[in-house]
């Protein structure tokens, strides 16, 4: 049952339509808001914290455990062709919503042009490094 800590942030207080995915002790999953693929989940510390960093290593490793749980559940689901993985930490990394929470966006051959760079595309210019 998720605790509703902060009664103002939207992952303390998940509205009843909100599909859980899996859910454990100290960690919960839900599909995206508005997703960036078919199947973008977020991973999200039942404990109200916006920095990952300050997370104890117990909780970032239970926030692990639960992005591979979800992972194979997403593989099941929708069979991606890949993955990336994403924590934004501060509103300088575009971190929109103060509560720690892990995008696993699946990937699909052909869902854009070219994906060379993955993550490194966040800074578009920095993302073809290997020419």
């Amino acid at each position: 049952m998720i605790k509703k800590l902060n009664k103002d942030c939207p992952f303390c207080n998940p509205g009843a339509d909100r599909e859980i995915i899996a859910e454990s002790e100290s960690e919960y999953s839900i599909y995206d808001k508005f997703p960036v693929s078919k199947g973008h989940a977020l991973i999200i510390p039942k404990k109200h914290c916006s920095d990952y960093f300050d997370l104890k290593f117990k909780e970032q490793s239970s926030c692990i455990l639960m992005l591979n749980k979800v992972k194979q559940i997403i593989n099941e689901k929708y069979k991606p062709d890949g993955f990336n993985i994403g924590i934004n930490v501060g509103s300088a990394a575009g971190q929109t919503v103060n509560h720690v929470h892990i995008h696993l966006i699946p990937r699909y051959k052909g869902d854009v042009k070219n994906p060379e760079g993955g993550v490194r595309n966040v800074i578009p210019a920095k993302a073809k490094y290997l020419k």
